[in-house]
């Protein structure tokens, strides 16, 4: 029977599994591919795309791909303005969510989204095992032993890439287990002429209030803290701008409220629900009876029985716990790609976090993990480029103002230089920003393109010499290009 199945990657020895087929495990094996190391990728699904094949539930993404930009479509520079397509070496891997997008918007369609992945797949020629369901997580003798739906699959390196696909819910709101969540809203229409509480005011609890207001007669957002806003908090926490129209709808008066409340208990009352609340920035004890309660409470990770492996977690167990480099912090071996990567949360300097959670964040964060895992486990050393001394300065400059990988990774990922002991430098590229800080080196110079908390964007240098490292942050630009004289003059005097 084996013979007759032609998908690839049957059960066997490997020498690493990839577990997934969404956006993350896609860049993932494809980087990992060019370098040379052969591995498997399984996946429960039918199909490539992961959580797109299901949400946004309202269909327009968050992330934008801009079809007309400042830079040329399919360069690297480009990506600083495409979220959402992943990353090819050839042309015709480059830049595809752009090329299916009807223009109706610059945030594709969750339909348009799902067949850019598919494309990619095409195009780059990755390899899945669909219909492969993952069961079950072992240790060998020398890694790890995957129990499959079609097998046992044995290898050294494990890399989970799942997703936050696991509906989850807060155990201290009573009644709450009742309460559908996010992924089991309804059609919009159902809702028409109803009131709605959504427990929640982060992504989620923001989409389904702005994709009901066509319909609802009045819709409630509720928790405990005040409705964050990213573009303002640079979290990829807070709601993003272009699910705003509730909270807009809020300050006007037209129906919505946005309260900041603890929900406490929700309970049916015949056909409908009563929301009990104590109110937090305005002290208070509310009640609210409503015809339904959408619980968008988020998401956790699937981790099966990692957990029992040794795999610890964080976040109330949502998150599995990582180094700069995404590896499970507590068992070797075991990685994580796509938006799991989160649970690697940076320095967070001016409290701003990664965007791991989205494909622009993670999309690189796959590339530099398939480099660090065929270097570290595999032997596989990739080539490093010869930067002339005199022209490192205005390299760093250089990526500082157009690095994609810096730009959409503010303050998390920084393209790093070393010095050799024959006088050289070498271009290391792309690499985790808290691995430069805090793990042991060469001397050696990074560049990080960050944002503080006045809202500054603006270069920072970080220079390790004899194992000690010292930031340097350049000024600003209005215009955003940071290979002015005031910058080449602060970059010049720190190394």
């Amino acid at each position: 029977m084996a013979e007759l199945d032609a998908r690839p990657f049957p059960p066997g020895d490997y020498p690493l599994v990839v577990v997934g087929s969404g956006a993350g495990a896609i860049q993932f094996s494809y980087s990992l591919g060019r370098l040379g190391v052969e591995h498997a990728v399984i996946s429960s699904d039918d199909e490539p795309g992961g959580m797109f094949r299901r949400f946004p539930l309202f269909q327009r993404l968050i992330t934008w791909t801009k079809p007309f930009s400042p830079a040329e479509r399919g360069s690297r520079r480009y990506e600083w303005h495409d979220w959402n397509s992943l990353l090819g070496e050839e042309p015709s891997q480059r830049a595809l969510v752009p090329g299916l997008m009807d223009g109706v918007s610059y945030f594709p369609s969750r339909p348009e989204m799902e067949r850019g992945l598919a494309a990619f797949v095409d195009a780059a020629g990755v390899k899945v095992r669909y219909g492969c369901r993952w069961e079950s997580t072992e240790r060998g003798e020398d890694g790890f032993l995957v129990g499959t739906s079609d097998g046992e699959y044995r290898c050294r390196v494990l890399v989970i890439a799942v997703g936050m696909t696991e509906a989850w819910k807060p155990a201290n709101i009573d009644g709450i287990e009742d309460v559908p969540h996010y992924v089991e809203t309804r059609d919009g229409r159902t809702y028409a002429d109803r009131t709605v509480f959504v427990i929640g005011k982060r992504n989620s609890g923001f989409e389904v209030a702005d994709g009901l207001l066509p319909w609802a007669k009045q819709v409630v957002l509720g928790s405990p803290r005040p409705a964050r806003i990213s573009v303002i908090t640079h979290s990829t926490a807070a709601a993003r701008a272009r699910y705003l129209q509730p909270y807009e709808d809020h300050a006007l008066g037209g129906g919505t409220f946005v309260i900041d409340a603890a929900i406490e208990r929700v309970e049916r009352t015949g056909d409908g629900w009563r929301v009990l609340a104590s109110g937090t920035t305005r002290p208070g004890e509310w009640t609210f009876d409503v015809d339904d309660v959408i619980a968008a409470t988020g998401f956790g990770t699937p981790l099966q029985d990692l957990e029992k492996l040794g795999v610890k977690t964080f976040h109330q167990g949502r998150l599995p716990a990582q180094t700069p480099y995404w590896e499970s912090a507590t068992v070797p071996g075991v990685y994580f790609a796509g938006s799991i990567t989160q649970g690697s949360v940076g320095l967070r300097k001016f409290g701003m976090a990664s965007t791991s959670a989205a494909v622009h964040g993670f999309r690189y964060n796959a590339r530099v993990l398939a480099r660090h895992v065929a270097e570290s486990h595999f032997d596989v050393r990739v080539p490093r480029q010869s930067v002339e001394r005199t022209g490192v300065v205005e390299f760093l400059l250089e990526e500082a103002t157009h690095a994609p990988e810096l730009w959409n990774q503010q303050g998390y990922l920084a393209h790093q230089v070393t010095a050799t002991e024959d006088g050289l430098v070498v271009d290391d590229g792309i690499v985790p920003l808290q691995h430069f800080v805090d793990a042991p080196g060469p001397d050696a110079v990074a560049v990080a393109v960050e944002t503080d908390d006045t809202g500054d964007i603006h270069p920072a240098v970080y220079v390790r010499n004899n194992g000690r490292v010292v930031e340097h942050v350049l000024d600003g630009d209005v215009l955003l290009d940071f290979r002015g004289p005031a910058q080449r003059e602060t970059a010049v005097a720190a190394l």
